[in-house]
């Protein structure tokens, strides 16, 4: 079985996703909905320890602000990048954007043009997140 993917993008960084499998740099996020403001959209998610935390996707030139409860993230481990990847509900095609780590914040902060329209449309539910 073949890949469908969104779009040239995604299928360049699939051949350079890491295969790794530790748990402290993945992550999935399921997504109840999304709640649409004036040029952003928020969720609540929930972290490791059973808390909700919020989620807010902008659009934008990339990035992503991590949000410490959401990761085990060994405190002399330095992450630069993070590889966000979600499967659209109505075709099954996959998306994939590779974005720098700007920081850490109380909420998980995602600046991406195309996370955030597809957001709006509701067009995924889940999001996994690598850290590398």
């Amino acid at each position: 079985m073949s890949i469908l993917f969104l779009d040239e993008i995604s299928q360049e960084l699939f051949q350079e996703l890491p295969q790794s499998n530790v748990a402290s740099s993945k992550v999935m996020l399921n997504i109840d909905s999304f709640n649409i403001g004036q040029s952003y959209v928020t969720a609540k998610i929930e972290n490791r320890f059973g808390d909700k935390i919020g989620m807010n996707i902008q659009g934008g030139t990339g990035g992503i602000e991590l949000q410490e409860t959401l990761f085990n993230i060994p405190r002399l481990k330095k992450f630069h990048f993070a590889y966000l990847q979600t499967t659209i509900k109505n075709n099954g095609r996959l998306l994939l954007r590779k974005l720098p780590i700007l920081g850490i914040r109380d909420w998980l902060l995602v600046y991406e043009d195309t996370l955030f329209l597809l957001a709006v449309k509701d067009a995924y539910d889940e999001l996994e997140i690598r850290l590398v």
